[in-house]
């Protein structure tokens, strides 16, 4: 097992810092059922950051998978005004994603565009479509295994009540051990490494470089879907304005997680540990009643911390 590496650690202390300073601000902050209930906070923007986390490694980025949530949410909203039940609501969200993802992929490696550049332009034309074809409307009355699925506790499926967990956590769990398997336990992992730290190299030495890249925008969408569920089922509706700005959340939490931005480093646990710290400081800023203004300036600014300070650790260690 390798050990944690100093950016781990720094995020570990900061997590345990917040948890003292906070639960000592606010009263019951750090109580078993508030802590379990912040997690629907950020669950649904942690299963974002997992996608856009192989992304980055790899050395692409997508700007559009929270518009990709959205339109896979009106995917869901139109499938079931057309009779379909939950399975195929389901269904219906993840071929849009996983189509909405392989246009991203296909852009890229077909024209050899920048994905920052095509992620912009799907941004838009994702969120646009969402909001030309809603309108001001919203679509509700959802079945209600969805409100289970993004409002319940694990406890309540399985009949032990104090196991007040909720599902959306449990998911975010279970994708990402998976998404950490695969990165640093497999084969695939080690190419995505070696593809984001040097693309020419890795096609010479026989990776098939655009198939990964493909398919890594397509499991961006299919990830994005499954995030449109939880955030449909958790809030009853969907709305043209949903998941309006995540992207740069997910995107914060990928690099505050130690992820770096040119692609070839990173790990899972760093992420993880981002989505904690990041979920449970605007949830806890939330209970002290600050601003989104000042929470979406704090943001930025971590984001540029997370950039910079990696660095200077590393020209500290080197020239120590």
């Amino acid at each position: 097992m390798k050990a944690w590496n100093i950016w781990e650690r720094v995020l570990l202390a900061l997590l345990v810092l917040l948890l003292v300073v906070f639960g000592v601000t606010q009263p019951g902050f750090i109580s078993p059922q508030t802590l379990a209930d912040s997690t629907f906070n950020y669950s649904e923007k942690g299963v974002l950051a997992l996608a856009l986390a192989l992304l980055i490694v790899c050395g692409e980025i997508d700007l559009s998978i929270a518009a990709i949530l959205a339109l896979s949410s009106l995917a869901m909203g139109y499938a079931m005004q057309a009779g379909a039940g939950p399975a195929g609501i389901v269904v219906a969200a993840l071929v849009t994603g996983g189509l909405a993802g392989a246009l991203n992929g296909w852009l890229v490696t077909q024209y050899k565009l920048p994905s920052i550049v095509v992620t912009i332009g799907t941004l838009s034309l994702y969120r646009g479509v969402a909001q030309v074809l809603l309108g001001d409307k919203s679509i509700s009355g959802y079945p209600e295994v969805f409100s289970t699925f993004g409002n319940g506790y694990v406890g309540e499926i399985i009949d032990v009540r104090w196991l007040t967990l909720p599902i959306e956590f449990v998911v975010f769990v279970v994708c990402a051990i998976a998404v950490g398997l695969v990165l640093h336990r497999t084969v695939i992992g080690r190419r995505l490494f070696a593809i984001g730290a040097n693309p020419i190299a890795s096609r010479f030495s026989g990776i098939e470089v655009d198939r990964y890249r493909f398919f890594l925008f397509v499991f961006s969408g299919l990830m994005a879907a499954l995030a449109a569920i939880m955030l449909t089922g958790r809030i009853g509706s969907t709305r043209p304005n949903i998941a309006m700005g995540w992207e740069l959340d997910a995107i914060t939490m990928v690099i505050l997680g130690g992820v770096a931005i040119e692609g070839g480093r990173g790990s899972i646990v760093g992420v993880i540990l981002a989505v904690l710290l990041l979920g449970l400081l605007t949830f806890a800023m939330g209970m002290a009643n600050v601003t989104g203004i000042v929470m979406s300036m704090l943001i930025g600014i971590l984001l540029i911390v997370a950039m910079v300070l990696p660095r200077l650790l590393r020209r500290k260690r080197i020239s120590a």
